[in-house]
């Protein structure tokens, strides 16, 4: 049996903390509002009915949709950190910076999630956006990162499905491989993390699920 070294053992060790910490922030956040959804007006149920939505349906569907909320913000701000976690375990100093807009006024700085030497990783959990101004903004942030003399990376562990989404994601490859900058994401995402820092993300978390599954 493979022995995990003793960095990837600390980095899980941390990511375990951080997954507990963010399960029990998650489920404080449902409870608390599904308690305040008791005395929301309900009064657009009768459109809901309109459409042929039972009440007992449309109260349900409100509930899953607030649980979706917090749990798509949630489950993206954990995975983000837990890799900000791996880089930090092999590159003590790779902390966020932030660079100086060189291109425009707004905004007056851009964040770089992991400085890496002179790489300047971003890392997203997922990206759907479909609205072009995205192109616009993360051409400007690329062109800044470049201007301070870093190398742009991109690493996103999970691609969009809609067409128009998936269309912006080629685009921003193509705006990162023109500056000679590198864009990860899928397979090739959690590969360069584990091949960058010496932690295996994927495995961890696989782990971690199998841990955490409900049992009923």
């Amino acid at each position: 049996m493979k022995r995990k070294s003793p960095s990837s053992s600390k980095a899980e060790e941390s990511i375990r903390l951080l997954a507990r910490r963010y399960a029990d922030s998650l489920k404080n956040a449902i409870a608390l509002r599904m308690e305040e959804m008791k005395e929301d007006d309900r009064s657009h149920i009768l459109i809901y009915q309109v459409l042929g939505i039972s009440d007992q349906e449309g109260r349900l569907i409100d509930e899953y949709q607030n649980k979706g909320r917090f749990l798509y913000k949630y489950a993206g701000s954990f995975l983000e950190e837990a890799a900000k976690l791996c880089f930090l375990e092999r590159f003590p100093e790779s902390g966020s910076v932030r660079i100086p807009n060189t291109l425009g006024q707004r905004p007056k700085t851009f964040e770089v999630d992991c400085l890496v030497g002179t790489e300047a990783i971003e890392i997203k959990w997922r990206d759907a956006t479909t609205d072009g101004d995205h192109i616009t903004k993360e051409h400007t942030r690329i062109r800044a990162i470049v201007d301070a003399k870093y190398t742009p990376i991109r690493v996103m562990f999970y691609y969009p499905h809609r067409t128009q989404a998936i269309r912006i994601q080629q685009t921003l490859e193509t705006l990162y491989k023109g500056v000679n900058g590198h864009y990860y994401y899928g397979d090739s995402a959690w590969q360069y993390v584990k091949e960058r820092t010496g932690v295996d993300l994927l495995a961890i978390l696989k782990t971690l699920a199998q841990e955490n599954a409900p049992t009923n």
